[in-house]
């Protein structure tokens, strides 16, 4: 769905619908390609002795794991644009809406895995797992009502997917609604994790927060630096600069295009 999404968005955005979708396989590999080395990598002593064991690393469940795969797809999807001499903040700009889809169905799935599940609680919502699997995969707690953290994000992440996709044709310059993308991301993912149980996500500041509430908290300040205004917007969007631009950065900042500069 995120896929089929980004292509509506690229052609929005102004963008080759192939190119993106490219983009977005390469991408998608690489984060896969990246979560599997690093588990191999945490259990290599283990698997020296069972190396059939690999084929079932994709079932651990770990924040590090998550880290890993999305700075690997972020990687090959920057090399990606860059070779094919993509505009980077319009691209960007294109995958924020799809990247939010793929992220509420991503915890639809955790959800019925029983992955990154919530505390214990008492309200009528709550969801009880009985399945083995769900205890053996991802250490759930079995016959306890728990907080669906999972549906809490899944609506939150999907809620911003639909407004970054009405947003994309208002953004003011290339490189918004990416930004915006990333802080309200790292809103969700700080609240969700008070409903998270902390087993495994490690904690900060004597216990106040945990990892990803960190993780959380950089990536707000990443996205006020995306969004921050930049001088040449029209570079971003690989359109030339105006004749007074170009005047500009030559160091004739007096120049007017109807002075010197022949108007097309």
């Amino acid at each position: 769905m995120a896929l089929l999404l980004a292509q509506r968005t690229a052609r929005i955005a102004g963008l080759n619908a192939a190119q993106v979708w490219n983009l977005c396989v390469v991408a998608l590999f690489a984060a896969l390609i990246g979560a599997r080395l690093l588990l191999i990598a945490a259990n290599w002593t283990t698997l020296r002795v069972h190396p059939a064991w690999v084929l079932g690393l994709a079932m651990v469940h770990h924040p590090l794991v998550a880290a890993a795969a999305a700075v690997a797809g972020a990687a090959a999807a920057w090399v990606y644009a860059r070779r094919h001499r993509m505009p980077l903040w319009t691209t960007a700009d294109a995958l924020a809406a799809p990247l939010a889809l793929g992220l509420a169905f991503e915890q639809a799935g955790a959800l019925l895995a029983g992955a990154d599940y919530g505390t214990d609680t008492g309200v009528r919502w709550a969801v009880t797992y009985t399945s083995v699997l769900a205890a053996r995969w991802s250490g759930t707690p079995l016959g306890v009502p728990l907080h669906p953290v999972q549906v809490y994000a899944a609506l939150a992440y999907l809620t911003i997917a639909i407004a970054l996709l009405v947003g994309l044709p208002l953004r003011r310059q290339p490189g918004d609604v990416a930004g915006l993308w990333l802080m309200a991301t790292a809103v969700v993912l700080f609240m969700t994790e008070m409903f998270r149980d902390p087993e495994g996500r490690g904690t900060v500041l004597g216990g106040a927060v945990d990892g990803p509430q960190m993780a959380a908290v950089g990536i707000v300040l990443l996205g006020a630096l995306v969004l921050r205004e930049r001088k040449a917007p029209s570079e971003d969007r690989g359109i030339p600069p105006s004749p007074q631009e170009a005047a500009e950065r030559m160091g004739h900042p007096d120049l007017r295009e109807s002075d010197e500069v022949p108007h097309e």
